[in-house]
């Protein structure tokens, strides 16, 4: 048997070291690589997988149901800062079913359904109202929990006293809640404002003055009211006027330091901004034809009369009921005349058109703008050396953006040249609170130990590279090595042009092993010999 074994060894032996050194590295790394996988295989197959049992749990609730869980030998874990509790997914049914019907986990709180449960004679007064309080803030804290982004909440209330005597006026009570956000969820202020009336129409006497919510990072939700609304909306307006006159002041600054200078040019910006907004209905009717005033006929009526023919004048004595009063007068007989009638009727219907607009006008106008510009001449001390024509050339660039920025007068009327030199203000002097660096005072961009850090971290970069590059080409030289060794090793030349067999081989590579490795082929002799 020893023998056997012996020539096996031998065998395997002599395979491994006829192999090169990149066949014994891939051997090994095959191997390698194969134990990996079948160990990996394993571990998968028989790992079990957990999943939760229960989620946002308390400490105390988490501490119970483990404990269930012990005492019963099923495995589980406790993850999320204790929080959740997992057990292999393929007891999960059963075991939510299990720790049901024991009722686990308990909350410990109190709720409505304690009365019916635990009442009794025997309990006095105090004792009612502190299970009352209890069960109060259990129920409204349930209630907060249904909100979208709350994952836990926790309610104080504080109740008034009564007071002794009938005439008494009831206190008001106060609330304090802590709200267990999810992370990164912000609540809108339609939301903030209903949880304030939730919890001020939920307990007796409790103005929404008297409810204090925060969340646990300690921010404040506070209830949005008529003065937080008015300052609201001075805030944005305030914001909208530092914008308009930022923008403009931006524009002139770039326009005038191309020209004179970035450190030549100081523009100061006030503007004027009205912010009413209008909302009106307009219905107009007005000419097809604006020309003649004219529309368009619809519909149309003429009516033609005349007479011609002759008739005898009137005349004779007037009478009166009284023969005695008299009028006066009277008249001449009449005598024959002609006449001639002719009358002329005409109705045209026109249709005009009828316009409806509804407008509403712009949330904010410029009503008025100013702009001041200080402007240091060339030659700092010297005013004189910037000449009129830049002044009046800076004016007409100022006034052009003044006439397009402010809002249009109703009747169409433009600014007049002496409102716009209103509106601009131009000073011409030397900029002495600007601050200048001699050359011989300027300090270097980088202090000197920089420099040197750098120059040794540039050197010890270079020497690492340097070995790089050599351990490199040696890896390259000995690669080439075995490349040739192993030619020589496999390149055996036929040199009786016969069939090579399983012999010949084995006498060959006893040859080379005799020349090259003498003290190995010795030993393989003695053992050979040993067998014998």
């Amino acid at each position: 048997m020893n023998e056997v074994l012996v020539h096996f060894k031998n065998k395997i032996t002599g395979y491994w070291t006829s192999r090169s050194k990149k066949q014994k590295f891939m051997t090994i790394g095959s191997a390698t690589l194969i134990i990996i996988i079948i160990t990996a295989i394993s571990i998968l197959t028989m790992r079990t997988t957990l999943v939760p049992l229960y989620s946002n749990l308390t400490p105390s609730e988490t501490g119970s149901i483990k404990e269930n869980l012990d005492s019963q030998g099923i495995m589980n874990e406790i993850s999320e800062n204790g929080t959740t509790i997992k057990v292999p997914e393929e007891k999960l049914d059963s075991l939510k079913v299990e720790l049901a019907a024991e009722g686990i986990p308990e909350s410990g709180s109190i709720d409505y359904s304690f009365f019916s449960q635990s009442a009794g004679i025997g309990m006095t007064e105090n004792e009612f109202n502190v299970i009352k309080l209890d069960s109060m803030q259990t129920e409204l804290a349930s209630l907060i929990k249904k909100i979208d982004g709350v994952e836990d909440a926790s309610v104080m209330i504080t109740l008034p006293d009564k007071g002794v005597f009938v005439s008494d006026s009831a206190g008001e009570a106060s609330a304090s809640i802590v709200l267990n956000t999810k992370p990164g969820y912000k609540f809108e202020e339609s939301q903030i404002n209903s949880l304030y009336h939730l919890v001020s129409k939920s307990v007796p006497n409790l103005p929404t003055d008297n409810i204090v919510i925060m969340n646990q990072e300690f921010e404040y939700f506070d209830l949005e009211n008529e003065n937080s609304s008015f300052a609201s909306a001075f805030a944005t307006q305030n914001d909208i006027k530092k914008e308009i006159e930022r923008d403009i002041q931006r524009q002139v600054q770039n326009m005038l330091g191309t020209i004179m200078g970035r450190d030549k040019v100081v523009v100061s910006v006030t503007t004027d901004i009205d912010f009413t907004q209008e909302n009106r209905e307009e219905n107009l009717v007005e000419p097809v034809d604006e020309e003649n005033m004219a529309g368009i006929e619809i519909s149309a009526q003429r009516i033609n009369e005349s007479y011609s023919g002759d008739a005898a004048g009137a005349g004779g004595v007037p009478q009166s009921e009284d023969s005695s009063d008299s009028l006066g007068s009277s008249y001449a007989e009449g005598i024959n005349g002609s006449g001639e009638y002719e009358k002329v009727d005409e109705t045209i219907n026109s249709e005009v058109n009828r316009i409806k607009k509804e407008i509403v006008g712009s949330p904010y106008k410029v009503k008025d703008l100013g702009i001041q510009v200080m402007v240091e001449p060339p030659t700092a001390d010297d005013p004189e050396s910037l000449s009129q024509q830049s002044v009046d050339d800076i004016t007409q660039i100022l006034g052009t953006i003044i006439r397009t920025t402010i809002e249009k007068k109703a009747e169409g009327e433009e600014l007049t040249d002496e409102e716009l030199n209103n509106k601009i203000a131009i000073s011409v002097q030397p900029f002495n609170g600007k601050m200048t660096l001699q050359k011989g005072e300027m300090s270097p961009s980088l202090p000197i130990w920089a420099y040197i850090v750098g120059g040794v971290l540039l050197l010890v970069i270079i020497i690492l590279l340097i070995l790089f590059l050599r351990s490199r080409k040696q890896a390259d030289m000995e690669e080439e090595y075995v490349v040739e060794e192993e030619e020589v090793v496999f390149d055996v030349p036929d040199l009786n042009k016969e069939k090579e067999t399983e012999a010949s081989l084995k006498r060959k590579q006893l040859e080379k092993l005799a020349k090259e490795k003498p003290d190995e082929f010795a030993k393989l002799l003695r053992s050979w010999i040993a067998e014998d």
